[in-house]
């Protein structure tokens, strides 16, 4: 785990592979993990483009051993936990199984994101809590970056949260390097987004810039082995 810091508070990278990133919080004992698509290839099944139908399996898979490491007690989902409304139906008994038993182990927290607004069924059917955001510590959780205050506005304190998928892109030697990471502003932190399947933005992209203003400086934040990468993306 690779420690960094953020709002006066200390966190740690925990890393899934090099596709994926969970974030821990020491002082909470609480992982935090955001968009994690459950039953996106089933969705995209639905619609005749077929992928390996074990994504929710691998992405659930990644979390347990994030926990084994991190020995944290709490979960904090960040929304779009499945990949549509109609996925807690579809998924298969295996990866049900995986699920239960993770939020029967945890203080489990689902945040609702755009992708599921339905998410209140996962609640009936493993247990956890189902809320739109939250705050924890004195920090906002939810699923998109600034939406209850609006862009170009403050917070009312620091806030995570996910949406984005950021991914930190750079040319090294020739080649073309694209990584996960978090994107960290003032008072802002956007999380990568943990599930299989899940593309990326790029973390300089406008969008995202604009998402965690007013700031002085905003840094993509990511692992290197046991080093910690600050890259700037935008200065004030």
């Amino acid at each position: 785990m690779v420690p960094f810091s953020f709002a006066g508070r200390e966190w740690r990278l925990v890393p899934g592979n090099e596709r994926s990133w969970a974030v821990y919080w020491p002082a909470e004992n609480a992982l935090l993990v955001a968009d994690l698509h459950l039953e996106k290839a089933s969705a995209f099944a639905r619609h005749g483009q077929f992928l390996p139908p074990y994504d929710s399996r691998e992405t659930l898979g990644r979390l347990a051993e994030a926990l084994r490491r991190t020995g944290a007690r709490r979960v904090f989902c960040l929304g779009d936990n499945f990949h549509d409304s109609q996925g807690p139906g579809r998924i298969d008994r295996h990866a049900a199984g995986m699920l239960a038993a993770l939020t029967r182990a945890t203080d489990w927290v689902w945040i609702t994101g755009n992708h599921d607004p339905a998410i209140a069924a996962a609640e009936a059917e493993w247990g956890g809590t189902v809320v739109d955001s939250l705050a924890v510590g004195g920090v906002h959780l939810r699923h998109q970056a600034g939406a209850q205050e609006g862009a170009g506005r403050a917070a009312a304190g620091p806030e995570l949260s996910g949406h984005f998928h950021p991914k930190l892109r750079v040319r090294v030697r020739g080649r073309s390097i694209a990584r996960p990471c978090a994107v960290r502003s003032d008072h802002r932190l956007i999380l990568p987004a943990f599930g299989t399947f899940t593309g990326g933005m790029d973390a300089a992209d406008p969008a995202i810039l604009a998402a965690v203003q007013p700031a002085r400086a905003v840094d993509a934040v990511l692992a290197a082995g046991e080093r910690l990468v600050e890259y700037p993306l935008w200065r004030g």
